[in-house]
């Protein structure tokens, strides 16, 4: 039995994308056609696995797929073939404001994103202050989050992500959003986590965030698993490519 926080067996996701669609039933009879589409494989037969307790890298180009990958592990799509296996309770932090709602306030937004993540109100009340601390969002949480920067979104939606005290944490590029103390925090807490035996998945294209928090990488390309091991060593193939 694997030790893994994380199982990713030949996973493959498809998206169609449409030449000539119709919109309706009235539509596809009045054109006397179906809609035209082609098969476009966003993911193609990936496979590895994630240890426990270790930061892990996705890196690769606009478009290889690692994003997709980030949102079936987080299990907003689903893939056509394949599976994806998580030990543990799982929290992810995947673009700017998701799960917040722009029309309420920072504070009633951490609520909300915290029963999201499978916190009673109770536990959410108790982390609250630390949970704005962290942010630094100080005192605008109770202004509109539409009001808000997409640093101090994201510096809010990250901190009620760990507040979780998660197994697993799956996070899209939020070291790219936020000042120079955000980023140290960011990292401390990353390590703390690292240390308590719990597991990140980060994607990032900095390059130097990679080999500062990585321990292994999986380097995407176009939807297939081009290399994955030890992280200076897949940083410094990537980097001979691009």
């Amino acid at each position: 039995m694997t030790d893994a926080a994380v199982s990713v067996e030949h996973v493959s996701k498809r998206f169609r994308m449409y030449h000539e669609r119709n919109d309706s039933l009235k539509s596809m009879v009045m054109r006397g056609k179906k809609s035209v589409h082609e098969d476009f494989w966003a993911l193609k037969d990936v496979s590895f696995e994630v240890p426990q307790g270790t930061t892990f890298g996705l890196i690769g180009k606009n478009g290889s797929g690692k994003s997709t990958l980030l949102k079936c592990l987080a299990k907003i799509l689903w893939p056509e073939e394949g599976s994806i296996t998580a030990r543990g309770k799982q929290a992810s932090l995947l673009e700017v404001g998701s799960g917040f709602h722009p029309e309420l306030s920072g504070r009633e937004n951490v609520f909300l994103n915290g029963s999201i993540l499978g916190m009673s109100r109770k536990e959410v009340a108790r982390k609250f202050d630390d949970i704005v601390s962290f942010s630094g969002v100080g005192h605008f949480i109770d202004q509109p989050v539409k009001n808000y920067s997409s640093g101090m979104y994201v510096r809010l939606g990250f901190s009620v992500a760990v507040a979780v005290t998660p197994d697993i944490l799956v996070v899209d590029e939020v070291l790219a959003v936020g000042d120079a103390t955000f980023q140290k925090r960011c990292r401390t807490k990353f390590k703390e986590m690292k240390q308590e035996g719990r597991t990140v998945i980060l994607v990032s294209h900095s390059m130097s965030t990679v080999k500062d928090m990585c321990d292994e990488v999986a380097w995407l390309n176009q939807g297939e698993l081009k290399m994955i091991g030890k992280t200076d060593e897949v940083v410094k193939a990537y980097n001979a490519t691009v």
